[in-house]
């Protein structure tokens, strides 16, 4: 069952996502919504997992994407290596899903913000936004 406080999610699994959100009031904590679920291993503290990904403030912006660049991201999760939202809501997930996180701002950029692309403002966005972000786990190396 879908939460309709979920940002949703469109697009073929591997292509670019878009999001869209249901209001302007943002689940509270956490949320991570599989939306595609993979078969390969569960993802462990530690291990190196590549990902495309979509960040967008909620109700905002697009603040960054791997799918642009044509390159997703490789990283070791669970190590604080990424925002906290990531390492808490991909670890435990299985290698070829497709997620959708809510992350509230204390699990993400917190008081820095979250940087906007150079073509837009250069100040950093308010706290107390949330983001959201689909992301696609495509391989783990351990």
């Amino acid at each position: 069952m879908i939460n309709t406080q979920h940002a949703l999610r469109r697009g073929a699994k591997g292509t670019k996502p878009t999001l869209t959100f249901p209001g302007t009031e943002a689940p509270e904590g956490l949320q991570v919504q599989v939306l595609d679920a993979g078969d390969g291993q569960v993802v462990e503290a530690g291990d190196t997992i590549v990902a495309n990904y979509l960040g967008r403030i909620w109700g905002g912006d697009v603040f960054d994407n791997s799918y642009d660049r044509g390159q997703p991201l490789n990283f070791q999760v669970g190590v604080g290596m990424v925002i906290r939202g990531w390492d808490d809501g991909l670890v435990g997930q299985r290698v070829g899903s497709r997620l959708l996180l809510s992350i509230p701002s204390e699990l993400g950029y917190g008081d820095r913000g979250v940087r906007r692309p150079a073509s837009a403002a250069a100040t950093p966005s308010s706290s107390s936004r949330r983001s959201s972000a689909s992301c696609e786990q495509t391989s783990l190396s351990c």
